[in-house]
């Protein structure tokens, strides 16, 4: 079973604690790990793309010159295809992106991915977070005592105005709660910070 320090917000180590196997100490399987980040980057697109076909384009109602006659080709209409401000042959148009994925399938990325921040040494557990006032000085020495720099994730069991609030100027810091943590979520960011509420949530969900 894997086993990592349990830090305070100071830095300072509380005791160390074990992980679920299951959850956090399997063999990443990447296909699974690709099928549910392709699902979920899949249905962030809004599929709301339009191009406007030959009889939904404005004018050209009138043919443009007779049959014959006149030595150029022939021609219907100027909203053609071939026309300039004509239709578009083929284009986009409305639809849905969302690719299924099941149940459990989604789960064992989940657990794929933690079980991947934990092999790397890039998981920092800590009891809690919280925070007196709103500030951002503040959250970044709480991230400097656990030295979680670069892009990090943090997962909290629940998410607390204060908290949400003195990260929202980090570009690099995204803070969400558990429960709404995603596959793509968590590979996104070079580190993943988690609190033991957090922890004990996938532990029991996941299970």
């Amino acid at each position: 079973m894997p086993t990592i320090a349990l830090l305070n917000q100071a830095g300072k180590k509380v005791k160390d604690i074990t992980l679920s196997e299951e959850i956090f100490g399997i063999e990443p399987n990447q296909q699974v790990i690709y099928d549910v980040v392709n699902a979920q980057r899949a249905a962030m697109r809004q599929g709301t793309h339009d191009t406007l076909v030959r009889h939904e384009v404005a004018g050209g109602g009138k043919k443009p010159w007779r049959q014959k006659g006149t030595g150029r080709a022939r021609q219907g209409s100027i909203r053609a295809p071939q026309w300039r401000g004509g239709g578009t042959v083929f284009g986009p148009h409305p639809r849905k992106y969302d690719v299924k994925v099941n149940k459990k399938v989604r789960q064992l990325g989940l657990k794929s991915a933690l079980s991947y921040k934990v092999l790397n040494e890039k998981l920092v557990a800590v009891d809690s977070i919280k925070f007196d006032a709103i500030k951002t000085k503040d959250f970044i020495a709480f991230l400097n005592n656990i030295n979680a720099n670069g892009k990090t994730l943090v997962l909290v069991k629940e998410l607390d105005a204060n908290t949400a609030l003195s990260a929202r100027n980090l570009q690099t810091v995204f803070v969400n709660t558990a429960e709404h943590s995603s596959v793509y979520d968590i590979l996104c960011y070079d580190k993943l910070v988690m609190t033991s509420d957090a922890i004990s949530y996938f532990e029991e969900a996941l299970k």
